[in-house]
């Protein structure tokens, strides 16, 4: 095992970067280095990007070893990026599961929609809203379906995506325990955020 020259983190042998500043871990990294000290005019600095599977971005500049971070969890035009789920495995999972990636799956919607409208009504994690939704024998879980209409019309409209308002259907069908046919639409809808 090495250990990273900018930061201390000890790195598993064959790789080229440290997972944690991005510094090249083949190169020696320049000591005591001044804040100060004048750059040679003449010497050109090669820039690497490097992409990580965690979302991040490290713009590397291989000369003075400092790393420049930046968040790629967003696509074009500021939207964060939304994770795109196939509808019918979704379903079908929660049939084989008796249920429980159903409960997943509703936790992962209300986090997507979170992040996408990031309003208000934001600040309640999907297990946050799962649990409410049990506490008060689904009532939560129908009044979530119909602001989450609203809020993903609202964001259709911010981010130049075509959503209609379907609160009034979402509300529609959770009174009648609908629920998985509103996990589909709500779906359906999230999915047109992430395809562009």
């Amino acid at each position: 095992m090495k250990y990273c020259s900018s930061c201390g983190t000890q790195v598993q042998d064959g790789l080229a970067f440290c997972p944690n500043c991005g510094s090249p871990m083949n190169q020696p990294q320049p000591q005591n280095v001044e804040m100060n000290q004048p750059q040679p005019q003449n010497v050109e600095q090669p820039q690497e990007n490097v992409n990580y599977n965690n979302n991040q971005q490290y713009n590397q500049n291989a000369y003075a070893g400092q790393p420049n971070y930046q968040n790629n969890n967003q696509n074009m035009g500021g939207r964060p990026a939304i994770q795109n789920r196939s509808i019918g495995v979704a379903i079908l999972l929660s049939i084989v599961t008796c249920g429980i990636y159903g409960i997943i799956w509703f936790i992962s919607m209300v986090n997507d929609v979170n992040a996408l409208c990031n309003d208000e009504h934001s600040n309640q994690s999907g297990g946050v809203v799962f649990l409410l939704t049990i506490v008060t024998c689904g009532i939560y879980g129908i009044v979530w379906f119909y602001q989450a209409g609203k809020r993903m019309a609202n964001a259709g409209a911010k981010y130049g995506v075509q959503v209609s308002d379907n609160s009034t259907i979402y509300l529609i069908l959770a009174i009648f325990g609908l629920m998985i046919v509103d996990y589909c639409l709500v779906q359906a809808d999230l999915n047109k955020f992430s395809a562009q």
